[in-house]
């Protein structure tokens, strides 16, 4: 069961500033808890004479200034949210001042003096949560919202915070406890032999969950990829044009280019966003045998980063002989995985005539791509098909799930959760095709229960909150 506030849980006024840190045209303080019109009534005069913030109407704002003692902190507007329709569930009261921050941390001394604590990070969302204002996972969308840094993700977290994920787990957890309470009533009637769960609507709705779940596993991938930015590693020989190309995305000097070989050795990362999706460009070191310690140790890195990546971008030079072709492209991909993309970039075409690109591109060295694979001939320097290319990085990317607002998981808590929750599935269903007793099909029930609870958090434990919340900005 989802735990509540009591008294004596969460019975002190907090408060704390809400919006960024440094100074800005207003800033905007929050006071919450049980006290809070009446630590607001000690430091707000009203422009209306006699005025008092404990007397008004909620969702109403009003004009005044900020008193210490007699001392004139600043004029400002005061928001005014009565509980239980508010964000926490209390009696809320937000302070819009001017931004300096001197003016915000006199205000904020002024609050801790008249009854008032600092809030903990994270601390009024928590409010929120044990409050029943929302779930656990909407909680911690809260937090994705706040740090989104592209379109995708801010869409994802949106949908998330309104509840479309915990829509879909509330759902199967609903189906779900129906059918445990058939089961175990069955148990206590394990005498009489009486079968009260039918048994063909348990098999289709535990298919129906294992093909959710399984979904929503699967869709980890692209919502990590979308939450943290997708890793692109730009590999290939020595001087095939990856830091030019690097600089040409960026549209900036971020790597140094030379014809020397060996130029890069070390990692150079940068982000780009391209229509709403964030990507994080990886330029490494150039593979070749050297006998350089430093060069060869640049090398090791690319071969990691190239393991680390979602999508592999070859790079390789359009005068390049068949056999480096050949050579580069057994390298990639025999150090990629199944999941990996591979996107071949034919760079410096501009060296070359289109006739003498064509005959290229006709012959037979690309036997080792498969039909997944792109190749994508590109002037770096000449920043030419470079709008084809960043469309194939597109592609690789489920931009379909995004505009449709198709629930996917960005959290890693929640994958693992999901994860554990559809082997507890897999075994209902072995089960039940299996003939299992029903109490050991029950018990597979009560631990896929369990790992959907968790994730919602109808089922929480005080170090689980203590390790979410604690990573949120303080103010929210």
């Amino acid at each position: 069961m989802r735990k509540t506030i009591t008294m004596h849980d969460y019975n002190e006024t907090i408060c704390a500033i809400s919006t960024a840190q440094g100074m800005g045209a207003i800033a905007v303080i929050r006071i919450a808890g049980e006290n809070t019109f009446t630590v607001c009534d000690k430091v707000f005069r009203s422009v209306k004479e006699g005025k008092r913030i404990a007397e008004q109407k909620a969702n109403t704002v009003h004009f005044g200034s900020i008193y210490d003692g007699e001392k004139d902190i600043d004029e400002v507007l005061i928001s005014v949210f009565r509980a239980p329709h508010s964000f926490t569930g209390e009696d809320i009261v937000e302070i819009a001042c001017h931004g300096a921050p001197y003016i915000q941390q006199q205000i904020l001394q002024l609050l801790v003096r008249n009854g008032a604590r600092l809030a903990t990070p994270g601390e009024f969302t928590q409010r929120a949560f044990l409050n029943g204002k929302m779930d656990l996972s909407q909680a911690e969308a809260i937090a994705d919202l706040i740090h989104s840094k592209s379109e995708a993700a801010r869409r994802v977290a949106l949908q998330q915070m309104r509840g479309g994920f915990s829509n879909e787990l509330m759902k199967l957890r609903m189906d779900l406890l129906s059918f445990i309470s058939l089961i175990e009533l069955e148990l206590d009637f394990s005498e009489e032999d009486v079968e009260f769960a039918d048994r063909t609507q348990l098999n289709e709705l535990v298919e129906k969950i294992e093909k959710l779940l399984t979904k929503l596993v699967k869709s980890f991938d692209l919502g990590n990829a979308i939450k943290n930015g997708i890793p692109v590693a730009i590999v290939g020989h020595t001087n095939a044009g990856k830091s030019t190309l690097l600089n040409t995305l960026l549209q900036e000097d971020k790597a140094i280019v030379s014809d020397i070989h060996g130029t890069t050795r070390d990692v150079i990362e940068d982000t780009l966003n391209i229509e709403g999706i964030t990507f994080r460009f990886i330029d490494t070191a150039g593979i070749r045998k050297t006998d350089d310690t430093i060069e060869n140790i640049g090398i090791d890195r690319t071969y990691s980063k190239l393991k680390q990546a979602t999508i592999v971008l070859l790079m390789l030079d359009v005068n390049d002989s068949d056999e480096k072709v050949h050579e580069a492209i057994a390298d990639v991909k025999g150090r990629m995985q199944e999941h990996q993309q591979l996107i071949v970039a034919i760079n410096k075409t501009d060296l070359i005539t289109a006739q003498e690109a064509s005959d290229r591109f006709k012959r037979n060295v690309f036997n080792e791509l498969s039909n997944n694979d792109a190749i994508v001939p590109i002037s770096a320097k000449q920043q030419t098909n470079i709008d084809t290319l960043t469309a194939e990085l597109l592609k690789t990317v489920n931009l379909a799930a995004v505009d449709n607002d198709e629930v996917i998981v960005t959290n890693v808590r929640h994958y693992e959760a999901l994860q554990k929750a559809l082997e507890a599935i897999h075994r209902v269903n072995d089960g039940l095709h299996s003939g299992l007793a029903s109490d050991f099909v029950a018990q597979d029930i009560r631990e896929c229960l369990q790992y959907l609870g968790e994730i919602t958090g109808q089922i929480n434990t005080d170090e689980v909150l203590g390790n979410i919340f604690k990573n949120f900005c303080i103010g929210k």
